[in-house]
């Protein structure tokens, strides 16, 4: 447990975040870059400057020596608490004492600590995680998320506006002009509490000269770019599920609200993806009873892995509450009821042909979507020219796999677990194909991880 004024761990600091946006906004954030004039005290205070995309650097003070848990104070407009610039300053301090050396504080975090501890039998502070909530004030709440929905607004308009003028002056600008420009529009979007925009935005920053055919997969991302713009702009239009996705899309957080559904939960798959400035670990659940597949997410910082980890091929009795929007696949994990046990139930599959329809019915619901999970029952793994597919036993029909799927070792464990005899597969089913990551042979066996 971390004892009051004591240094976190990077999984302590990122499991402050209030969501996922959040994460990897403040992972980004920790490391010395865009940090200066920052410093420790002997008193549990920790502060920084840190670049925006203003004129002026954001003035992030963050008081660890209260006994009900960190408080934060920051000058950016962000109103999650804690901001993603104190997240980060909690990393870099995290990382070693070289980033965030002992010093005397500054005049503007110094009073504003001592202003807070100097209050009289002070109650746990509001913006501190895990403080008891006081009376309820709705009408303020609706106020908050007011001021946030414009700034998201305003957000999404300037984004609508960066498009237009990248398509009005060709895509080849994209190449000349360079990541900067892209960054600079993704750090519009912090400021404007939309990191799911900013999230995106940075990724189609990337693809500008990465590849023979990157002008086609600039234009998608700015097309599905331009659609949630829009989205965001006439949610009221939309449909509940589709509304509560665009938010989510957006980077708004929501709370996994879900009623909790307890069941032998069989662990099919844990990978990690991982960038400069997050790790992300997807573990996929499916419930035996339920018949239901879940999703649970969770990160650590850069070069870290996360904290939770679940062993895969066992059943965890425990419940899963799921978060709002479309297809309602990600859950959060809760209660836990006993130890992870052998189970010799497996998710149903279905035929390649089904498993594209699923998708296709899936993107109705959530254009964005970048793949769902299926099972694919009796395919055979075969070559394809360069690639390879699964193809359906006695059938014609197959599934090409995707190009980071035949770069994994996780194929060859496929290919000589099938021996050219039908197995079946779990796996992400979506517009570049199938990857497959844990299969079953089709008599008696236990399942084979393909990630």
């Amino acid at each position: 447990m971390t004892q009051q004024g004591v240094r976190r761990t990077a999984e302590q600091v990122l499991a402050l975040a209030p969501d996922s946006a959040s994460r990897a906004a403040g992972s980004r954030l920790g490391a010395a870059g865009p940090w200066s004039g920052t410093g420790r005290s002997g008193e549990g205070a920790v502060w920084g400057l840190c670049e925006g995309s203003g004129s002026d650097p954001y003035r992030t003070v963050v008081d660890v020596a209260d006994a009900s848990g960190p408080a934060y104070r920051c000058s950016c407009p962000s109103r999650s608490v804690p901001c993603e610039h104190a997240i980060g300053l909690l990393l870099l301090w995290a990382s070693g004492d070289a980033g965030v050396p002992r010093g005397r504080a500054p005049e503007w975090a110094e009073g504003w600590v001592a202003g807070r501890r100097a209050r009289p039998e002070r109650q746990p502070a509001a913006d501190a995680p895990g403080a008891p909530p006081g009376p309820a004030d709705p009408e303020a709440a609706r106020r908050r998320a007011e001021r946030r929905a414009e700034r998201v607004t305003a957000g999404a308009a300037e984004l609508e506006q960066r498009l237009t003028d990248l398509l009005r002056g060709g895509l080849a600008s994209a190449e000349q002009s360079g990541p900067g420009l892209w960054e600079e529009t993704a750090a519009r979007m912090v400021d404007a509490q939309a990191q799911g925009l900013a999230a995106r935005v940075r990724e189609v920053g990337a693809l500008p000269g990465s590849g023979p055919d990157w002008p086609v997969r600039l234009l998608e991302e700015c097309a599905l770019l331009h659609l949630l713009g829009r989205g965001w702009l006439r949610r009221e239009r939309l449909p509940e599920g589709l509304a509560a996705t665009v938010r989510s899309r957006v980077g708004l957080p929501m709370p996994a609200d879900g009623p909790p559904v307890r069941d032998d939960w069989l662990v099919l798959a844990q990978y990690d993806t991982a960038d400069s400035r997050l790790t992300t670990r997807r573990i996929w659940l499916y419930g035996t009873e339920s018949d239901r597949t879940a999703l649970l997410l969770s990160y650590g910082a850069a070069g870290r892995a996360p904290e939770l980890a679940l062993p895969v091929g066992l059943a965890l009795d425990a419940e899963l509450s799921a978060y709002p929007g479309a297809g309602r696949a990600r859950a959060a994990l809760g209660d836990r009821f006993a130890p992870a046990a052998p189970t010799a139930v497996r998710p149903a599959g279905t035929t390649t042909a089904r498993a594209l329809a699923r998708y296709g019915d899936a993107l109705r619901d959530d254009p964005w979507l970048e793949s769902v999970p299926v099972t694919l029952d009796r395919v055979i793994p075969v070559p394809d020219g360069d690639g390879w597919q699964l193809a359906d036993a006695g059938e014609d029909t197959a599934l090409p796999l995707t190009p980071a799927a035949r770069a994994r070792p996780g194929l060859w464990r496929l290919v000589a677990l099938s021996g050219g005899a039908p197995v079946r597969v779990f796996g992400e089913c979506g517009h570049r194909g199938f990857t497959p990551l844990a299969a079953w042979p089709e008599g008696p066996g236990e399942v084979v991880p393909l990630c």
